[in-house]
């Protein structure tokens, strides 16, 4: 079983910043104002500590959660996208997410093959818990559908570059 130990420093930190990536790319897909944005927060995080708290859950995400715990961990995080994302249309930040999702992908096929597929089932998932988070095209959540044109196209994208079936 794959650890943090598997990866290089930089392959780390991609696997960290592709926790944070199919969320912030279904986002910036269909942006859904501030209320929005916060529901569509809160159901990444959501997933990140059911991953935490689930015994079952495969080792290379517990390590990756755990990591993404601790404050090292969250900060590269957070200054990679930083680099990545600062300056970025919401088209173009929705890019550079799947962009590091096929990185991810690459790594995980060359470093932990054996954990691969439940690893990006698991980012698919968080894509996935993000787009039904808000109700889209509504006044104040009225009115509006589930997961929007653009949202679910954004998640068959993320399905695509992890090399998922749709």
């Amino acid at each position: 079983m794959a650890d943090k130990s598997t990866f290089t420093s930089d392959e780390w930190k991609t696997l960290l910043e592709g926790v944070m990536a199919p969320g912030l790319a279904v986002s910036a897909a269909e942006p859904s104002g501030l209320w929005g944005l916060l529901q569509e927060s809160f159901a990444s995080g959501t997933l990140l500590a059911k991953a935490k708290m689930d015994a079952g859950s495969n080792t290379l995400i517990k390590a990756v959660v755990d990591d993404f715990a601790t404050s090292e961990g969250r900060t590269a995080s957070r200054d990679g996208l930083k680099e990545k994302l600062s300056g970025k249309t919401p088209a173009e930040v929705k890019d550079a997410c799947i962009q590091i999702l096929r990185k991810v992908d690459g790594i995980l096929a060359a470093k932990a093959p054996g954990d691969a597929v439940a690893f990006k089932n698991w980012l698919r998932q968080i894509s996935q818990s993000v787009a039904e988070a808000s109700s889209e095209g509504g006044f104040l959540g009225l009115g509006g559908v589930a997961v929007s044109d653009a949202e679910k196209a954004t998640v068959a994208e993320i399905s695509s570059a992890l090399k998922l079936p749709s």
